[in-house]
């Protein structure tokens, strides 16, 4: 019964989307895909790839993010696109199986949030791909028709990447991380993040500890975020790091809010997935990840036939993990000093 109003509205949406035009969804059962380029060299079809996401595409954060990775990767290889965002977690699936039952043939889950609902719906479709980004390595080998892949950066060198740069940049010795939900890559963020700024710190002759992680049960509660980085500021935190889209850039205002009312900039944010340097006064650096060239690759796969059942991890050593841009206000010493931390990360000798 599901599926059938699933498709009810999906018809009816698509019918909408012819009379007035349009390509993104938010919050509501998607309609068909409204954008594309050129069909697939040797087929002549067009192949299509949507994403359904919980947090905003123009949050500036996470979500915007994973939407620009999708459509770089679709330009690069000729698919069309369609997106729903801003969606409840009681609509995750309802919206997948009405992009499956439009025809699409790739389903792009950015998060391991999604990951029941991804599951059902691969079971009721075994001719679909399914790509679900910070899925487990457990995955996929529980869907049973092998139609889904996890595309997992490292979790823990994303932490360590924030972590070197909180750890030489604090002068209070309190680092602070906001996390959206309790997700297993959050707390591996979490916990490369600390163990990072402990350890540059200690190198530097500093001691600096990270308060406890707080979560905001949700990607999009802005307010929190404010919330959360003021009383993380009266605790004496002076560099952020989060994993929370939208509550991060709520995180960023109430910073920025702070340095201005203390007539300079004292207190620091990370960024991440995305180089965000400029966005905020506050962000000093960012940990970039290339969720592109992984969607790219299961793309070339759904082409090829060869989709499914495997994990696609992203790490420094692959090119899929990164540091982004300095700003001004991290001096050059330190510059030097973190990127030299970023080569032994990717020479396996941090921390050894």
């Amino acid at each position: 019964m599901k599926k059938l109003l699933a498709l009810l509205l999906a018809l009816s949406m698509t019918l909408a989307l012819a009379a007035c035009g349009g390509n993104k969804t938010g919050g509501e059962t998607p309609a068909a895909s409204g954008d594309g380029d050129a069909a697939a060299a040797d087929s002549g079809k067009t192949y299509k790839v949507a994403m359904i996401c919980d947090s905003s595409i123009s949050d500036g954060g996470w979500g915007m993010a994973c939407y620009n990775a999708m459509i770089d990767a679709a330009e690069k290889h000729g698919w069309a696109t369609e997106v729903s965002d801003s969606i409840a977690q009681s609509a995750y699936y309802d919206n997948i199986v009405s992009y499956c039952d439009l025809g699409y043939d790739l389903i792009y889950a950015p998060g391991n949030q999604y990951t029941d609902a991804v599951l059902q719906a691969a079971e009721e479709y075994p001719d679909i791909a399914f790509a679900l980004l910070n899925g487990a390595e457990t995955t996929p080998a529980a869907a049973v028709n092998g139609n889904v892949t996890s595309l997992l950066p490292d979790a823990t060198q994303v932490g360590w990447i924030a972590g070197a740069l909180a750890g030489l940049m604090s002068e209070t010795g309190k680092v602070a991380f906001i996390g959206g939900m309790e997700l297993d890559t959050t707390k591996g963020k979490y916990e490369g993040f600390v163990e990072s700024a402990v350890y540059v710190a200690a190198q530097e002759g500093k001691e600096v500890s990270a308060l406890d992680i707080v979560y905001s049960g949700s990607f999009d509660a802005s307010d929190k975020g404010i919330e959360f980085a003021k009383a993380m500021m009266d605790q004496g935190a002076d560099v952020f790091f989060g994993d929370a889209s939208a509550v991060d850039s709520g995180a960023r205002q109430a910073i920025d809010e702070a340095n201005a009312a203390a007539g300079s900039v004292k207190v620091y944010d990370i960024a991440q997935p995305s180089d965000s340097l400029g966005q905020n006064e506050c962000i000093i650096g960012s940990q970039v990840t290339d969720n592109s060239s992984m969607v790219g690759l299961c793309m070339e796969a759904v082409e090829n036939g060869t989709f499914g059942g495997e994990t696609i991890y992203g790490t420094l050593q692959n090119g899929a993990l990164s540091a982004g841009a300095l700003s001004d206000l991290v001096p050059e010493d330190i510059q030097a000093k973190y990127l030299d931390y970023i080569e032994q990360m990717k020479n396996d000798t941090f921390m050894k």
